[in-house]
């Protein structure tokens, strides 16, 4: 029997942000948009999903004149995240 996926991480861009928010310590908007590919808007309402589920704290600020919005990965989302990776894992396992 497979292990059921988080449909909250079973999304594209959602699953890829959790990626690059595990590997490091913080990212910002940019980075994360960058590293993506995805537009500002699709972003911005998938970190908001991610944040309101408590995988991501989300930090707005300035750096200089500019806005600066710092993400990073929660306990809680390192978790799911690693609970995610064993689930998809299950289903390359032979019984």
């Amino acid at each position: 029997m497979f292990k059921a996926l988080d449909p909250l991480l079973h999304s594209e861009l959602r699953l890829g942000i959790m990626s690059i928010l595990i590997s490091v310590e913080e990212a910002d908007f940019l980075f994360i948009k960058e590293k993506t590919g995805a537009t500002a808007g699709n972003i911005s309402v998938q970190l908001e999903k991610l944040n309101e589920a408590g995988y991501l704290k989300i930090e707005k600020g300035f750096l200089g004149k500019r806005t600066r919005t710092v993400c990073s990965i929660t306990p809680e989302g390192a978790a799911a995240f690693a609970a995610y990776v064993e689930a998809i894992k299950s289903y390359f396992e032979s019984k």
